[in-house]
């Protein structure tokens, strides 16, 4: 019986193979072709379409890395094809496809002499329906043709030149296949989906079922029937013979699935983002294309970034998707500008993903987005729940949790509890991914990796070609229709993640509840590669924060002489958010890509500081008094939260005393002795009089490890990095400069072959002493840590996350912990015991590690070490080489609250100005654990002024927030500034009484 089956096997798949797939298209002819090469970047179809294209072989090599040719086809239809009953004709492009996954290599978009666009043509979706050509047998259209080389290289992960258009060379990669007219035999067609579909589904069942022996009999019957040397006659007679399998009803108590178009685009990864602009275009004009053909097909679309491009490059395209929109095929999803990374972003960050995206699908399709849709990025931030419902929205998706390499989450479809107790209905696909085929495979595993079987029965099952586009496919569409009821099968029905979230709600009511963050247990090295694109971001984020402050306190104090940039704002602000993409601050794409970010980020800083130029001088008037403009949320040098003022520059001056080598730095509030090599061997604050730095151990410590991850070289920090490491202990030289308000020491190191230079500063009146490391990075697979081994007894560190912190254990008791060896924090750090803590403040750096053991004296020792630099070798062989500058700040003696304080400070450095007064700020709080993170107008052009903050130290607090201008009221809103209501806000007439449980956020409009 088992060589039964076998030699069926072998049968059926020569018979797939030599007969149905080539009786698919039974008669073709070749097309005439010309071409031209674009000579540079892409250009639009207009002024392609203007150029001359000269005669261009059959099977000619073409295409230069990252190059575009345009073909233009032209031939005539023999007038008997496409005329008998169960015959089209279509035109079939081989690009030089060299593989069968999409998105990866050579794509193309079919055009029409009017300029207008056709449909895609990918790998596994080679035709072009002459229907779609217009009328009559006279073929003329053209194809853009994209020559994107495969930097993947079969996933070797071996560097490669290909990610940078400097270095990827000028050789043709690839060579054009078969361009021809063909008559598409509808029947054959049908009957290789049917045996598609059964035997896919017959491998998924058990030997011993007797539907497996079935569905291989019935397969063996329709070989019979089909005559090979007639494949298109006798077709109708092979479907005939599998028509009993396909009839039989799935059980009823089969597991259901809820099947979604998708095309998971990334925004940026292994190609540049002017490349996903382009992909974005192909798949959804294959999309909507298929929709005209398939009224029941239903597509979800996430991230307005990529609709945005459409509306702006591709205008008819977007006109046909709004019309499919409205009638329910097109779904926007997600409601975020990109589907972006969520350890790191900022939290104000992370609601303007959600403000502008949601805003953007609401002004231009009238969609409110119920669902956050992040399937694929690097593990879940806790503060999310509270983001999303913040926004107006109810639901979470996700799937990438199901690539942790220890760890399995104990459900599918759960309540997701956030930081401050927000819960999300959160659905987690076990067909574990987002590019579905459909296949047997994939459903029969969905169904068996289902983990709430007997609570709930139905899960959702995105399907499409994703990452490097190109989206479902009418073979796809083909299967779900034969699986919807099909005995051995789930039953697929195709629907809406909103028709998939009310089914599942219903069904399942006594939820499972998963509490904190959803960490990703890998990929830990996104928290580190591409340190500028990382550097860029955050000081982007906090430039945002100072010119939107200063813009509205402007528009306010300056009424009728200032106007409000808020048309310029929003594009930054899009721009920034743009980079925040998955692939992008994560530091895992090609060279380019980031080559572009730090070209954005610096135009960025650039526009930024114009902006606050312009509010100061607005706001202080022109004069010589040195003023400091106070963008935190606490007060500083003497000036108050908000507010511009003159700094106070009373604070005691820096004593410095030298002995034996070592440097004892003295400010009255900290005291800080280096050796003689620059090591931080003690570290007091004289209000406790603590020893914060662990006796016969020493901060500032760079260690340099090896750094070769079994794979996914960006991506990957694999935990055996810890067991090679260099410690970078020897000083080449120490000398120490005396400034106003300042001592600095300067130590000269070497970390391998790269130089690196740290100033180690304490200013006056200053509660924590900074590190400015200078590396000039020159190695390759090395990862560069700072480490500080304090003296306390911690058994959990605190790390920032948008809108409050994240408690994470320092011990291992389980995998869970174990797993959890790399870690993200934004600002801060915090580690502490009963009554003391220290806390560790950063400038960029989001990677750290914590571990701590017991001494010989019984102590208690707790490291924090933060991640400065990686060198990946793919994507981008020569990520992070050259220069880069990191702040570290660490604070003795710090609570929570100190924490907070000293984040901001880190990453708002004083800003002064010459004017001629002071400004009060716009609002006022009465108590310190209630933080301003954002104020800004209102998008609605009022004029009325938006204040978020949130409960920062993971308690109960109260307090009032008071508006320094007249206002005739004040009401609690959503994300898009809509009013909601708010627990613990009792709005009045300039102020807003506040009573908070932790970590709430709070988004309050006031009315001028």
């Amino acid at each position: 019986m088992h060589d039964d089956r076998r030699l069926t096997e072998v049968r059926l798949d020569r018979f797939m193979r030599e007969r149905i797939a080539p009786a698919v298209y039974a008669r073709t002819t070749p097309l005439h072709l010309s071409s031209w090469e674009v000579p540079g970047e892409p250009v639009p179809v207009a002024e392609a379409l203007r150029q001359e294209f000269l005669p261009q072989d059959h099977g000619a090599a073409w295409g230069k890395p990252w190059s575009t040719t345009w073909l233009r086809l032209q031939g005539e239809v023999p007038p008997d094809w496409g005329t008998e009953p169960g015959t089209a004709v279509e035109i079939v492009v081989d690009l030089g496809f060299t593989r069968e996954t999409p998105g990866f290599q050579c794509e193309g978009i079919a055009w029409r002499p009017d300029g207008s666009i056709i449909k895609a043509i990918s790998p596994l979706n080679q035709y072009v329906p002459l229907k779609l050509l217009g009328s009559g047998l006279a073929i003329d259209f053209y194809v853009e043709a994209a020559a994107n080389p495969d930097v993947a290289q079969g996933w070797t992960f071996a560097a490669t030149p290909y990610g940078d258009k400097s270095t990827a060379g000028s050789a043709p990669q690839y060579r054009l296949g078969r361009i021809v007219i063909a008559e598409l035999n509808q029947a054959v067609w049908e009957l290789q989906q049917d045996i598609w579909t059964l035997h896919g589904l017959m491998h998924q069942l058990p030997l011993e079922q007797p539907r497996r022996h079935q569905i291989l009999r019935a397969l063996e019957d329709m070989m019979d029937v089909v005559d090979p040397d007639d494949v298109g006659g006798t077709a109708a007679a092979g479907r005939a013979a599998l028509e009993e399998v396909l009839r039989q009803p799935a059980y009823p108590s089969a597991h259901q699935l809820v099947a979604t178009g998708h095309a998971h685009i990334d925004s940026a990864w292994l190609w540049p983002i002017r490349e996903t602009i382009r992909k974005c275009a192909r798949t959804f004009s294959n999309v909507v294309a298929l929709m005209d053909d398939h009224p029941d097909f239903i597509f979800s679309c996430s991230s307005a970034q990529q609709l945005a491009w459409i509306k702006e490059y591709y205008p008819d395209l977007f006109r046909r998707i709004k019309e499919k929109v409205a009638t329910g095929q097109f779904v926007p999803v997600g409601g975020m500008w990109v589907e972006s990374d969520t350890n790191m972003p900022g939290g104000e960050a992370m609601a303007r993903q959600f403000a502008e995206g949601k805003g953007f699908f609401l002004d231009e399709f009238g969609v409110d987005c119920q669902e956050a849709w992040l399937p694929d990025s690097f593990g879940y931030s806790a503060a999310l729940p509270q983001i999303v419902k913040a926004a107006g929205s109810q639901w979470f998706l996700t799937q990438k949790i199901s690539w942790n390499q220890v760890n399995r989450m104990p459900h599918h479809t759960f309540n997701w509890e956030g930081i401050d107790g927000t819960r999300l209905f959160t659905h987690f696909p076990p067909v574990d991914t987002y590019n579905s085929e459909l296949s047997g495979r994939e459903l029969a595993h969905a169904e068996r990796n289902y983990r709430d079987h007997g609570r709930g029965n139905t899960s959702l099952v995105p399907f499409g070609h994703g990452d490097g586009g190109g989206g479902p496919t009418r073979e796809m569409l083909a299967a779900a229709h034969r699986t919807a009821n099909l005995e051995g099968s789930p039953k697929v029905r195709i629907g809406t993640p909103e028709s998939f979230f009310r089914q599942a709600r219903d069904e399942y009511r006594n939820l499972p509840v998963w509490v904190g963050e959803m960490y990703l247990e890998l990929h830990r090295g996104t928290y580190t590669s591409q340190a500028r694109t990382k550097k860029g971001n955050r000081r982007s984020e906090h430039l945002l924060r100072e010119a939107e402050l200063w813009c509205t306190t402007a528009a306010v104090r300056c009424a009728g002489s200032y106007e409000y940039p808020a048309a310029e704002l929003k594009r930054l602000w899009r721009l920034v958010l743009l980079h925040q993409f998955h692939d992008i601050l994560p530091g895992s794409s090609i060279a380019w890509v980031h080559q572009d970010a730090e070209r954005n980020y610096a135009a960025i800083a650039t526009d930024l500081e114009a902006i606050i130029a312009t509010a100061a001088e607005a706001l202080t008037g022109a004069g010589t008094t040195r003023l400091l403009l106070n963008a935190a949320p606490h007060a500083r040098d003497g000036v108050a939260a908000l507010g511009v003022a003159g700094p106070s520059g009373d604070a005691d001056g820096v004593t410095v005393s030298r002995s034996n080598g070592s440097v004892v730095l003295d400010n009255g509030l900290i005291r800080a002795r280096l050796d003689a090599d620059g090591l931080l061997v003690s570290l007091r604050d004289h209000a406790t009089g603590r020893e914060a730095i662990a006796p016969g151990q020493f901060g500032n410590h760079l260690e340099l490890h090896r750094d070769t991850p079994n794979e996914w070289d960006a991506w990957d920090i694999d935990e055996f990095y810890r067991r090679n490491v260099t410690t970078i202990r020897e000083a080449q030289s120490l000398t120490v400069e005396q400034q106003p308000g300042a001592a600095v020491v300067v130590v000269e190191r070497v970390a391998g072959k790269s130089p690196v230079t740290q100033r180690i500063t304490l200013a006056a009146g200053s509660r924590s002493l900074a590190i400015t490391t200078s590396v000039d990075w020159q190695e390759r697979e090395k990862l560069l840590k700072l480490g500080f081994p304090l003296d306390v007894r911690a058994d959990r560190s605190a790390s920032e996350t948008q809108f409050g912190h994240v408690y994470r254990p320092t011990h291992v008791n389980t995998s869970w912990e174990a797993a959890k060896f790399e870690i993200c924090a934004h600002r801060w750090i915090h580690v502490g015991e009963p009554g003391y803590g220290v806390a560790i403040a950063n400038s960029s750096t989001y990677g750290h590690d914590v571990t701590r053991n017991v001494r010989d004296d019984g102590g208690t020792t707790t490291t924090v070490r933060l991640s400065l630099l990686r060198a990946a070798k793919f994507p981008d062989p020569t990520a992070d080489q050259g220069s880069h500058e990191l702040t570290v700040t660490i604070r003795p003696g710090a609570g929570i609250a100190e924490a907070v304080e000293e984040g901001y400070l880190a990453n708002l450095p004083a800003r002064t100005v010459q004017g001629a007064h002071g400004v009060e700020p716009l609002f006022t709080v009465d108590n310190p654990a209630l933080v301003i993170e954002a104020v800004k107008l209102a998008g609605d052009g009022s004029g009325d002024v938006i204040v978020r903050l949130y409960e920062s130290l993971g308690e109960r607090s109260a307090g009032s927030i008071t508006a320094g201008f007249p206002v005739q009221g004040v009401v609690p809103v959503d994300l898009l500034e809509r009013p909601v209501d708010a627990p613990g806000v009792t709005a009045m007439q300039e102020e807003a009484r506040l009573e908070l449980r932790p970590f709430q956020l709070v988004t309050l409009r006031f009315s001028r």
